[in-house]
């Protein structure tokens, strides 16, 4: 695994499969009624967006 080479550790594997994942782990809804959702791929690429729910 190659994040493993770079971080220089061991990885939970169910740790990582909760994480490496398109669907998100369940939250409250916030207060302030906006949520932010950010991906990052494999390379590094980062997007962010900003919902109303």
């Amino acid at each position: 695994m190659a994040l493993k080479t770079t971080l220089k550790a061991e990885i939970n594997a169910d740790a990582w499969d909760t994480l490496n994942s398109a669907v998100s782990l369940p939250f409250d809804k916030p207060a302030k009624s906006r949520i932010a959702v950010k991906v990052i791929n494999h390379l590094g690429d980062e997007v962010m967006k900003v919902f109303r729910v």
